[in-house]
């Protein structure tokens, strides 16, 4: 049913001060040294409808970056860049049920690709999909599409959680040099870290994300200027990925329980989409133990049971 929109801004404070206490249960990112920063009892949201209209509550101005969100967008610029084809060559389409940094399946199953682009090795490997004559070059065409997506020029990179990112990545870049052994990924390892590092590291707001969100909820098109910023096949791929890798190992227990596309960070953001209606964006750092906000998670499980949002 269509989200009652009064209802919802009467109600969204309560509900997020509800949630709030599931952060209690979980634990803020510290293998990122500088995420550990961030406030374990933050929660905030913001869902921006087709209509224009945004309800927001709660902490919902902090900045975080996007870290995991990322791998939606860079799959998109990716195939734009390439074309299905030579996307899915590098990287498969099946969820793997581990966690989103193992390796396992990559040394148990052959040809040794990735299984999908939201885990860490697939994302590594689109981020070298990327056109661009150096990492810097890469870097500013993912800036400069995240900006268009969400309607803003403020989004910028964290230098400070890069740099943290990229000091203490030696599973990543164990990931990748075994894709580069496998002749999966063929550019080399450290300027493809670098880029995939950077795009890690943009910084936004749950206003930035539910913008984004929206443009995926209506199939690629801006809905305030009717223009088309996506291929409505490439949103179609993205959002089947969000329902069956976007939550990590999560994302079958996540499917049955609120039923809508979604990508979480391990900086604790949340980005989902209802189809045809509305983009969410959520922040809640302190995660559970598959790496996803508790009380984000909570909050959107609470939002869909009330306003009937599962696709199923």
């Amino acid at each position: 049913m269509p989200t009652d929109f009064q209802h919802l801004s009467e109600q969204l404070p309560g509900w997020v001060q509800e949630c709030r206490a599931y952060a209690a249960e979980g634990r803020v990112a510290t293998y990122i040294p500088e995420l550990a920063h961030a406030p374990q009892q933050a929660l905030g949201i913001i869902l921006h409808h087709k209509s224009g209209r945004t309800v927001s509550a709660g902490d919902c101005g902090m900045p975080f970056t996007l870290q995991s969100i990322s791998k939606v967008f860079t799959l998109l610029l990716a195939l734009m860049d390439r074309g299905e084809q030579a996307v899915f060559e590098k990287v498969g389409m099946e969820p793997t049920g581990d966690v989103f940094n193992s390796m396992l399946k990559l040394e148990l199953v052959q040809p040794g690709k990735p299984f999908n682009p939201l885990i860490n090795a697939g994302a590594i490997v689109i981020s070298s999909l990327i056109r661009g004559d150096t990492p810097e070059r890469k870097s500013e065409r993912i800036l400069s599409f995240i900006r268009e997506l969400a309607g803003d020029d403020t989004p910028s990179f964290n230098d400070s959680v890069y740099r943290s990112e990229a000091a203490t990545a030696n599973r990543n870049r164990s990931l990748a040099y075994f894709l580069k052994d496998n002749k999966v990924l063929d550019e080399d390892v450290e300027p493809t870290l670098e880029v995939y590092f950077k795009q890690c590291a943009i910084e936004v707001t749950c206003a930035h994300i539910a913008r984004m969100g929206l443009v995926l909820a209506n199939d690629g098109v801006d809905p305030s200027s009717g223009r088309e910023l996506l291929p409505k096949r490439f949103v179609r791929i993205a959002k089947s990925f969000m329902v069956t890798c976007g939550m990590y190992n999560a994302s079958g227990e996540f499917a049955i329980q609120v039923g809508i596309p979604a990508k979480s960070g391990v900086a604790g953001g949340i980005l989902a989409v209802v189809p045809g209606e509305l983009g969410v964006g959520i922040i809640g750092p302190a995660l559970n133990d598959k790496g996803n906000s508790t009380a984000g998670v909570h909050l959107l499980k609470r939002l869909s049971e009330q306003y009937d949002w599962s696709m199923f």
